[in-house]
């Protein structure tokens, strides 16, 4: 089979820890979450991002102190909400201006991403987190700045990583065959959303998650061991 045209990668337990995005980064949004929207809370991409999140809710009376309460629950949910998502990218950027977070990424992502790119592959992110969130984890990352390698980043605004029309619209967007496009990604419901639209498939096994038997996905522990031109699915 001909190499890929196109790479997509997941971010946490994928190009990067999921102990970073546990450990540093929630937890930095949550314990700045209700100072950032006190001191920023009348710029209109917060207003939006608390309004989107009333609207959400079913709640559009709750007032701002409500309403972080109610993004504190949901950051604790882990919910997959995209004002939050939105919020929590504009408090993990200005940590990371201000030099209090580095975004983690493995080395050997980095080194392959790299060279992925020299070569002329395509590489795009679908994260839960939301695009500005993903710039910044490649921007300000341990690496060096790893955007220029990128051609474009996907969030939950295109739909959720579980559902196979998802990735029939990243297909779209990148004018590409779904067979042309690897997917990578450390979760199995996503790795098979993605197979299911037409997409090729690699799962990533860092040891951070236990990928469950007879999930059909060939398995790399790392992006040294996964080369795109010699080993595809």
């Amino acid at each position: 089979m001909s190499a890929p045209k196109a790479i997509v990668t997941d971010i946490e337990g994928t190009t990067s820890s999921i102990a970073f995005v546990k450990d540093v980064l929630f937890p930095f949004a949550r314990k700045h979450l209700a100072e950032y929207v006190a001191t920023h809370g009348q710029q209109a991409a917060v207003r939006q991002c608390l309004s989107d999140a009333r609207t959400l809710a079913g709640e559009p009376g709750l007032g701002d102190v409500g309403t972080v309460a109610l993004l504190q629950r949901w950051l604790d949910e882990d919910r997959k909400a995209t004002p939050l998502k939105t919020l929590q990218g504009l408090i993990w950027a200005d940590g990371y201006a201000r030099g209090e977070l580095k975004g983690h990424v493995h080395a050997d992502a980095a080194r392959a991403l790299r060279e992925w790119h020299g070569k002329g592959l395509r590489l795009y992110v679908y994260s839960s987190g939301s695009i500005a969130a993903q710039k910044l984890i490649f921007g300000y990352s341990v690496a060096g700045d790893l955007t220029p390698v990128f051609s474009g980043y996907f969030d939950t605004t295109t739909g959720t990583k579980v559902e196979a029309p998802s990735y029939t619209k990243i297909a779209q967007a990148l004018e590409l065959p779904p067979g042309d496009i690897l997917f990578l990604s450390d979760n199995v419901a996503e790795l098979d959303a993605a197979k299911q639209a037409g997409m090729r498939t690699a799962a990533l096994d860092r040891g951070e998650v236990a990928l469950p038997p007879g999930h059909g996905h060939p398995v790399f522990h790392d992006f040294t061991s996964l080369d795109p031109f010699a080993r595809v699915s």
